[in-house]
């Protein structure tokens, strides 16, 4: 189609999801999209599989309420190829046939995907755990079109939905957001898509004008310079970031656990001047792409109780450094300033209270809706 494009108007950033394994059943997983449309189409992944991961049927739908139904007459079946079932290798992906179905931005969806055979604990499943959105298994079978589902069990993970992908026209943005635990919106409260990208979402899809997805590519634990969770930011910034349906524009919001090294691996203590030419990396081949990136100050977490003992005089040290650098402007084409958003005017090394979920490093619902707040949207037009 001429003047059309796919964007992702949901992604999810991605690792291997432990303790997980199933055998004959559906997951049902909800997703908020972040633009509206008329077709869809899916991208599920195998990417840390070591076996070739077997899918029977798919289906997407409206979700109904804030349950696992599905609105009656709104289930579509999702095929590959024109097949309805899909078998994905080790490390791959697969990108669905477009699925003509009506939604409206900021609206759920349930992707309902059949395992018909075992998928054991031994199977690396690749996912997204900690989500903070309640997903749904079944008993025993194929319920991938029932509109409402029996449900065995609840789970906050995402399971092998990689991205929902929905055709706009070709002058709409995509905004990704990269980063960790601050970005993934640890912490927030379950389904209440309090994280500061939905919060941004909500603002974009509010306004008039260009349209614009969020995509969330936040990653609980990562880091610019090493792997813990998932790869380090400079390792999977092609595949989650540049790779992404859509992408014009870049936030770029991670460096805390670089700071925090809470493992304590002597070789991993790095510097302001490390992780500032790491920030510099990420803008150049942004930048190569012909993409917009704006970073974003590392926020404080003086004292933090998550992980006693990760906050340290010198790790604060370097994020002042670090933050003063990112405020130059020299690298990235604007900055984002969440340090000054949220941080306690008296003591600037702590957060506000008002926006601390009482662990003193993550925000509270209302402090990432604040920072989704604090970003201006003249950055978008």
């Amino acid at each position: 189609m001429s003047g059309t494009k796919w964007v992702g108007a949901w992604t999810n950033g991605l690792v291997t999801v432990d303790k997980s394994a199933f055998n004959n059943q559906t997951l049902r997983l909800i997703a908020r999209t972040t633009l509206g449309g008329t077709r869809l189409r899916l991208r599920l992944s195998n990417l840390y599989g070591n076996q070739k991961l077997v899918l029977g049927a798919v289906h997407v739908a409206l979700r109904d309420g804030a349950s696992e139904r599905i609105v009656a007459g709104s289930d579509r079946a999702v095929t590959f190829g024109g097949a309805s079932g899909v078998a994905i290798g080790p490390g791959a992906l697969v990108v669905s046939d477009p699925v003509d179905l009506e939604f409206v931005a900021l609206a759920d969806l349930a992707v309902s995907i059949h395992i018909p055979g075992a998928v054991p604990e031994s199977f690396p499943i690749t996912g997204h755990g900690n989500c903070h959105q309640t997903n749904y298994l079944s008993p025993p079978g194929d319920f991938t079109g029932t509109v409402a589902m029996p449900v065995q069990a609840v789970t906050e993970n995402w399971y092998f939905l990689s991205a929902i992908e929905v055709m706009v026209p070709a002058d709409t943005g995509g905004v990704l957001c990269f980063g960790d635990s601050l970005t993934e919106g640890n912490l927030s409260s379950l389904d209440s898509n309090s994280r500061w990208p939905d919060q941004l979402a909500r603002r974009l899809a509010a306004r008039k004008g260009r349209a614009y997805a969020v995509m969330n590519q936040g990653i609980g634990g990562n880091r610019i310079l090493h792997d813990m969770r998932g790869e380090s930011g400079l390792r999977r910034f092609d595949r989650d970031c540049l790779a992404q349906p859509g992408v014009t524009h870049v936030i770029a919001f991670i460096g805390t656990n670089d700071l925090r090294n809470q493992r304590g691996v002597p070789t991993e203590f790095v510097t302001a001047d490390q992780m500032i030419a790491g920030l510099k990396q990420l803008a150049l081949r942004a930048q190569a792409k012909g993409l917009k990136i704006y970073a974003a100050t590392l926020v404080p977490y003086e004292n933090e109780t998550y992980f006693p003992g990760a906050w340290t005089p010198e790790g604060e040290a370097t994020r002042q450094t670090i933050n003063a650098w990112i405020r130059k402007g020299e690298s990235f084409d604007a900055v984002i300033d969440f340090d000054a958003a949220v941080r306690d005017p008296a003591h600037p090394t702590s957060m506000l209270a008002a926006y601390d979920c009482g662990d003193h490093l993550h925000p509270s619902d209302n402090g990432y809706r604040h920072m989704g707040d604090a970003i201006d949207l003249g950055l978008f037009d």
